[in-house]
């Protein structure tokens, strides 16, 4: 099956989009991989729920991005049907999930980085984004929320839950970086008012970690000469391809099936 690709000299609304909508969905794919292995149920309940949230941002987006397109494509043409060069999420978004600490202290960074956009987001003059970014704002309090509660727990718990959310920590920090990341597909949409800049908004992140993180008596790491990054412009790690493998399993192996 071709790949349907959405070209990198794209509008730079349509590529926008894309990188919302990609983040998302493998976001809530990750956080999927939980069912029946999280260590309890609640947690399986709340991570459940925080991928469906995920889910549903994402289905938005990518039908709005269909739309843009305007070349009849749908949201699961755009979800299943490119291959991992056309992705354009967040290399954090789709390292594996590791141990919970890792998983619960990714949901953490990724959220305090998602509710001040979101949030900035719904004064878009693009209709259709505020209204998207309205909604995903409140489901992204939540998973900060309950996320910064575990990494507090974790951080000043046990020696060995404190040593687990070091090292996850260690792990994870270097891609945070790209999330701030601007280039002229953000500088577009910020001049015509439909996007924020992502790097001012990178102050109010930073003080919710270094908030949460003293609190979970863990050491904030120092800045990093250099951070991660590409996974916004189609340059991943190995592990978004054995992703998209499984998640897109179905559809390809049977074009066109319907439930």
């Amino acid at each position: 099956m071709t790949s349907i690709l959405v070209a990198q000299d794209a509008p730079p609304l349509l590529l926008h989009v894309l990188r919302l909508a990609d983040t998302a969905l493998v976001l809530g794919h990750r956080l999927s991989e939980w069912t029946g292995r999280a260590p309890m149920l609640e947690e399986e309940l709340a991570l459940a729920n925080a991928a469906l949230d995920y889910i549903g941002q994402a289905r938005s987006l990518y039908d709005y991005a269909a739309r843009l397109d305007g070349r009849g494509r749908t949201e699961d043409d755009l979800a299943y049907l490119r291959d991992t060069p056309d992705w354009r999420c967040w290399l954090i978004a789709e390292l594996p999930n590791g141990d919970f600490a890792h998983s619960v202290l990714r949901q953490f960074l990724v959220a305090a980085a998602l509710q001040p956009y979101w949030r900035a987001l719904a004064a878009s003059r693009d209709a259709t984004l505020a209204a998207i970014a309205a909604k995903a704002e409140k489901e992204a309090a939540y998973h900060l929320r309950h996320a910064g509660e575990w990494v507090i727990r974790l951080g000043d718990g046990t020696d060995e839950s404190h040593r687990r959310m070091t090292e996850a920590l260690e792990d994870l920090w270097p891609y945070t970086g790209e999330m701030f990341e601007a280039d002229a597909v953000e500088a577009a949409l910020v001049a015509e008012g439909v996007a924020p800049d992502p790097l001012a908004l990178r102050p109010a992140w930073e003080a919710m970690v270094a908030r949460v993180l003293a609190e979970a008596t863990l050491d904030l790491p120092a800045p990093c000469a250099w951070m991660q990054s590409g996974g916004r412009r189609g340059v991943h790690t190995e592990h978004l391809g054995h992703l998209l493998a499984v998640m897109q399993h179905l559809p390809r192996s049977y074009p066109g099936a319907v439930w």
